[in-house]
Formats: structure tokens, C-alpha cells, sequence
């Protein structure tokens, strides 16, 4: 016989074991739901602007030029083994195929590879490219293909989200896609200061704190809405590897010179015919209120806007001079036609000056055998002080085509000082002693750059 306990206990299980299903029930019934809050959640403005621009990042592998080995290595030494490549990002411009990347990832390349995002390999030629900016531009013979969306980095907020995306050890990874690295605009306007073995001006550069390591190089850093803000250039660290310290080119100059490259070739050199002193010549910045002019080359754009030397730079097109790479940077991205309004004081007298900048005078040197359309002017007074140049003669390399730089090592900017010991004065010195060497001989090119002076052992074919 059932006891009036144990049909109390039954009757309290049935109800326990039926309020159970009702919630299992509505688990299941809220469950999609809760799944479909969850996802939005997580769907931050950084996954939506990493999938607005992750379909228009590239992969890049460039195969190097091998030097040819001398004498001495084809008999006594061992002919190195593979042919030695460098691994990079770019991402693409145009539909038509533009793409973009730094000029050190493409630098001394015999065969460019174009890895687009899902995994399509196509083989890549180089447009142009431009050392000074580092940037340059490879077309790739597809269409219809995604691209980025442009934005601005003129009114980038300090502390506003900041995406890079690239292809870090690429080499190592069998993917193709991009990865992605967050962080914040650390700053903006940074100047870097030049060293030694450095062919670009990283000038008014912006700053993140997003990881970019090695293969990072010619990546899009981008804004929180997916806009293309810069081009990842270089860090600073002591291992090699991201530790916090990035640098972008603003896109608003790289996509000027990609213009320039893609219209013509090059990048015309705008030249103002100014030079600034740097910092400690004629005391600093807080004291002059801006930047001495130094010297002013007779009949250039700046004397005809009358600028004299003495006169102090304290603005140029709005910004704040405040010592001589902000002025660099200014120059850096002009272009021949574009004007300059530089506000200052001349002998305590405020002034505005509009300078219309035009092509640097070239003098150009005969062609040489293999330095077929090398551009060599006679260094003189003006030309010193514009350019920074120590020796006070020699020839400047005004213009080298990318290919003869690759063979030879020079680059635009040096100054030929003399050949094998033998200084030499002018453009036309250094063109005679170059038409006297015989092909197959080899030689010694001493040069200057930045300042420094070194060798370039060099053979004619």
C-alpha cells in the first residue's frame, strides 16, 4: 500500500522532472537567439574593416639578382646554392591591376610573384619605382579585382583604432591570406632621422603601435572603417621583430607618386632652390622661432619669391617648421608646378611668400655604355647647398634608371667624386673618364653619400 508520504515524494519528482523540461524546452527555444546576439557581439568595426580590405592585399615574392661572381669565386669558390628572394605585402590600387608596395621589397629584383588572397600566383612587372619615397608600383595583367578604399591621414586622431595587414614570414607560412594586427595612431608627423644605409626619407611619417614585422613591408595600415590611411615601411627595433614601434608612409604620398610613376615612369623632383640650416648651427628652434634659411641659389624659385638667406621659415603651407626635417618633409612631397606659401621674418619683419617650385637645372652627360641614360650635373655652390652635399665639387647622379642602379649600386643623390683615385671636377670630367675605361675592365668609383664618402668597384661590359 502506497503511504500518504510516498504519494507526496512521487508527486513532487513529476513535477520536478516536468518544470526540467519545460526549461530544457526553452533553452532550446531562446538558444538561436542567444547564438545569433553573441555573434553580433563580436562583430567589432575591426572584423569589418579587416574583410573591407583583406580581399585587395597581396602576397610579394621577388626572386634577387645574383651578382655575377668574379674570377677569383668561379675558381676558389663554391657557387652558392638557390637563388635568393625577399618576401613583402602590397595591395591593389586599381581594377586594372595596380599594385602597390615599398621599393626596398622590390629592390635588386629579377622576378616578381603577386599572390593574391586566394592564392591565385601571377606574375608581377614592375611600373616604377621611386627610393627617395620608397614606393613603387607593380602591374599585374588581371581585372576586375578588388581594391581598396583610399581614405586620409591628414586628420587622423592620436589614440584612434589603426589596422595592419601583410604577410609577416610569409616564407615560412602556405597561406595566402592576410593576417591582421590592431593597435592605436601612436602619433603622427614623425621624422626619422637618416642613417647611413638608408636610400628613403621616412619624413612625416605615421606612427602605431600594431605589430609589423618582417614581410609587413608594402602592407595597408588602415582606419577603423577599412580606409587605407598608409603604406607599413619600417620599425624600430633591436631584434628585428614588432616592438610597438611602426611606421607608415600617409597615403596621400603614396598615391601621388604612384600617379607620377604610373603617368611617367619617375617621380619629377621638385626644386625650390632653398637649403635650411639644421639644428645647433645658428641656435635652435625655440630661440629663431623656426628655420634659417641658409643659402638661396640665384635665379631659383625661392629667390624670385624673394627669399634671402637669414630670412627664418616659421610655416610652410600650414605647417609649423621646426627644424630642418620638417622642412624636408614639406619638399619631400611636392611636385614640379605645385606652389608653397612659406610664412616668416626677415630682419624682424614678418613676410608670405608663394614659390611656384620648377625642375632641378640638369646638365646631362653623354651616355656611357652600361650607364645608358645616367644624368650627371656639376656640383656647384647652389646645387651644394641645396642638396647637402660636402665636397664642394664632383658630379651629382640628378637621375639613374632602376636597372642600371640595380647593377651598379648607384643611386640618385651621390656625387661622383673621382674614378679609381683620380678626383674629377664636373659632370662632363666624369663622363670622359668613363668613355676611357675599356669594356671588361674593371674600376673604382669613389663617391659620396649623405655625407659619407666610400668606393663602388664596378666593371664595364
Amino acid at each position: 500500500m502506497v503511504t500518504r508520504r510516498a504519494a507526496l515524494l512521487f508527486c513532487a519528482l513529476l513535477l520536478a522532472v516536468s518544470r526540467g523540461e519545460r526549461t530544457a524546452a526553452a533553452q532550446q527555444a531562446v538558444s538561436p537567439t542567444a547564438g545569433r546576439t553573441i555573434d553580433a557581439s563580436r562583430r567589432t568595426a575591426i572584423v569589418d574593416a579587416t574583410a573591407r580590405v583583406a580581399p585587395a592585399v597581396v602576397s610579394v615574392r621577388v626572386t634577387l639578382k645574383q651578382p655575377r661572381p668574379s674570377v677569383y669565386e668561379q675558381m676558389f669558390m663554391q657557387t652558392p646554392q638557390g637563388t635568393p628572394q625577399s618576401f613583402g605585402t602590397g595591395f591593389i590600387l586599381r581594377t586594372d591591376g595596380i599594385v602597390i608596395t615599398n621599393q626596398h621589397v622590390v629592390a635588386n629584383a629579377q622576378q616578381i610573384t603577386v599572390t593574391l588572397a586566394d592564392g591565385t600566383d601571377v606574375e608581377g612587372r614592375l611600373l616604377g619605382q621611386d627610393p627617395l619615397t620608397d614606393i613603387a608600383v607593380i602591374k599585374i595583367e588581371k581585372t576586375g579585382l578588388p581594391v581598396v578604399t583610399v581614405g586620409r591621414s591628414r586628420d587622423l586622431m592620436i589614440g584612434e583604432w589603426a589596422i595592419a595587414l601583410g604577410n609577416p614570414y610569409s616564407f615560412l607560412l602556405g597561406n595566402s591570406e592576410p593576417t591582421v594586427t590592431a593597435g592605436v595612431i601612436s602619433a603622427t608627423g614623425r621624422n626619422i632621422l637618416p642613417t647611413g644605409n638608408q636610400s628613403g626619407s621616412y619624413l612625416d611619417m605615421i606612427q602605431t603601435d600594431a605589430a609589423i614585422n618582417p614581410g609587413n613591408s608594402g602592407g595597408p595600415l588602415t582606419n577603423a572603417l577599412g580606409e587605407v590611411i598608409g603604406v607599413n615601411s619600417s620599425i624600430f627595433s633591436e631584434n628585428g621583430g614588432s616592438v610597438g614601434l611602426g611606421f607608415a608612409i600617409p597615403i596621400e604620398r603614396v598615391v601621388g607618386v604612384a600617379n607620377e610613376i604610373i603617368r611617367n615612369g619617375s617621380v619629377r623632383r621638385a626644386w625650390v632652390g632653398l637649403t635650411v640650416n639644421s639644428v645647433g648651427s645658428t641656435g635652435d628652434w625655440k630661440q629663431n622661432g623656426g628655420v634659417p634659411v641658409g643659402e638661396v641659389a640665384p635665379g631659383g624659385p625661392a629667390a624670385r619669391a624673394g627669399l634671402r638667406s637669414g630670412d627664418v621659415l616659421m610655416q610652410a603651407n600650414g605647417r609649423t617648421l621646426r627644424n630642418y626635417l620638417d622642412w624636408d618633409a614639406v619638399q619631400l612631397d611636392l611636385h614640379v608646378g605645385d606652389s608653397i606659401v612659406v610664412v616668416g621674418k626677415s630682419r624682424g619683419e614678418s613676410f608670405s611668400h608663394r614659390i611656384v617650385p620648377g625642375d632641378l637645372p640638369t646638365v646631362t652627360a653623354q651616355k656611357v655604355r652600361v650607364l645608358q641614360n645616367l644624368d650627371l650635373i656639376t656640383v656647384t655652390p647652389s646645387i651644394q647647398a641645396e642638396r647637402r652635399i660636402q665636397s664642394p665639387v664632383g658630379a651629382l647622379v640628378y637621375r639613374v634608371p632602376a636597372d642600371v642602379s640595380e647593377q651598379t649600386g648607384i643611386l640618385a643623390g651621390d656625387v661622383i667624386l673621382g674614378i679609381n683615385g683620380q678626383a674629377l671636377q664636373s659632370a662632363e670630367e666624369v663622363s670622359r673618364a668613363l668613355q676611357g675605361i675599356r669594356p671588361g675592365s674593371g674600376f673604382i668609383l669613389n663617391v659620396e653619400r649623405r655625407g659619407m664618402r666610400g668606393n663602388l668597384q664596378l666593371q664595364l661590359n
